[in-house]
């Protein structure tokens, strides 16, 4: 009886652990197992610059992959799918102009705060290597949830540096000699930046030799225009120029004489610090520059930057025309920051208010150009200056997108300015900036045309970054 009883116990225990045999392909109806890592978004309009406009497609994606791009109805088995009906697919937004180390405050919330707002990549243009190589590594760890990040370390400025810690957050440093501008490239390259920034300082012999370094290490060349130069000479050797700045200098019609002063000044025999040094430039020549504009001068400008990607960042260039408080989802946007910034930046937008307006000049200055630069064919790239003057991350660049519709571009090339430059820039067309087969799964599914209205870019249904699905 003991026997029996311990064989029907092996019996059974051998019976419930032993695995059935697969299922054939006639057990399972014909169909095939389902991917478990396939996400389809069907019946959808889809929207970039590249292809246009295409209604009633169904996007497939994989880990981050875009695998198909197809009319829709038939569909092969995935995991998930999204219903597109009635909705718009846009390629992942990037803001071309941001500092993440700016102000400390908000580093670490920047990232998911880029992606609830549709931004899946970020280009700093300007931060101390020691801080912001943690936190490039920190959003490009395999588990982040972060935009990609592309970065230029510190601002290579002159002998005098205007970003040097005071006053001033401390993004800048000096390279005040050909060789110490070499030699700081090579290190930084060493250290993975993906571009270099020329900032307002630096002496012609300087910038020459940070143009021939860069090209040497295939680094692209982000700038302002350095004062000691014209800009149809240092812009037309550069990849990009920030904020139209010092253009304005080259356009007058006195653009020779203005930069003969400016040499003088440079010489700085007061002894002023960068940041004084550069505002005393400005204030000298950059509205007396603007009052003597000359189309002839400024033709041969813009003749001479054709090829050059242009970062107006209009959003801060001409805020006082359009103030983001006075925009109806600030308050809005305005809630989403950590608790000390949206009290402080409430603080400065009830301040703001009731501030008499200034002179207005520069900032119609800033859409004037950027519509006549536009007109004439220069590229252009959105960026914002996060978080400088009241930009917060991610929404500021809905509000730069509506600033450069304003200045004349059509909503379909203010998405390019945002997806396909960008990529461009950095020699990654290939792989991002549109949605089509081979592109990175970076989209943003909205619930109207951005191109009936820019602002439509901030009706966001779904964010998906790196083939993820945002919550």
């Amino acid at each position: 009886m003991i026997r029996l009883i311990f064989f029907l116990a092996v019996l059974l225990v051998t019976t419930c652990t032993e695995q059935p045999p697969a299922m054939t392909t006639s057990q399972t109806s014909g169909r095939e197992a389902t991917p478990a890592n396939k996400t389809a978004i069907t019946n959808v309009t889809v929207i970039d610059a590249v292809e246009g406009m295409r209604s009633n497609q169904t996007v497939i994606f994989t880990n981050d992959e875009i695998i198909a791009v197809q009319n829709a109805g038939t569909l092969a088995n995935v995991a998930e799918q999204i219903d597109g009906t009635g909705k718009y697919l846009i390629p992942g937004l990037w803001d071309f102009h941001v500092h993440l180390t700016f102000d400390k405050r908000l580093t670490a919330a920047m990232p998911e705060l880029f992606l609830s707002w549709g931004i899946t990549s970020v280009r700093d243009t300007g931060g101390l290597m020691h801080e912001i190589l943690p936190v490039v590594q920190s959003m490009r760890a395999e588990d982040a949830i972060a935009p990609r990040v592309f970065f230029a370390g510190p601002l290579l400025d002159g002998e005098f540096v205007v970003y040097n810690g005071i006053g001033l957050p401390e993004i800048g440093v000096s390279v005040p000699t050909p060789e110490a501008a070499r030699q700081q490239v090579i290190a930084m390259h060493k250290q993975g930046v993906d571009f270099i920034k020329i900032y307002e300082m630096v002496k012609p012999e300087v910038f020459d030799a940070l143009i021939e370094i860069a090209d040497k290490l295939q680094l692209p060349v982000d700038s302002h225009v350095p004062l000691a130069m014209r800009a149809r000479v240092a812009g037309a050797q550069v990849n990009s120029i920030e904020h139209l700045r010092n253009i304005d200098m080259d356009c007058a019609a006195n653009a020779r004489e203005l930069h003969t002063a400016r040499l003088a000044l440079l010489e700085n025999k007061a002894g002023l610090a960068g940041a004084a040094l550069r505002s005393a430039l400005h204030t000298e020549q950059r509205l007396p520059a603007i009052a003597d504009y000359d189309e002839f001068q400024c033709d041969s400008v813009i003749t001479a930057l054709k090829d050059t990607v242009m970062v107006p960042t209009l959003r801060l260039n001409s805020l006082m025309l359009i103030p983001p408080w006075e925009r109806a989802d600030w308050e809005e946007a305005l809630s989403s920051l950590p608790e000390n910034v949206k009290q402080d930046w409430s603080a400065q937008t009830e301040r703001r208010r009731i501030l008499p307006p200034g002179d207005p000049m520069f900032a119609s200055w800033s859409l004037f150009l950027t519509q006549r630069m536009h007109a004439a064919g220069v590229p252009f790239g959105a960026g914002t200056d996060v978080p400088i003057d009241l930009s917060i991350p991610g929404y500021s660049l809905h509000s730069e997108l509506d600033m450069l519709v304003r200045a004349g571009l059509t909503p379909m090339e203010a998405l390019k300015a945002a997806t396909v430059v960008p990529a461009q820039y950095f020699g990654l067309e290939n792989t991002m900036g549109s949605i089509a087969p081979g592109q990175v799964a970076d989209m943003v599914l909205l619930e109207a045309n951005p191109l009936d209205d820019i602002n439509n870019t901030k009706r966001i249904l779904q964010v998906i970054s790196k083939g993820r699905l945002i919550p």
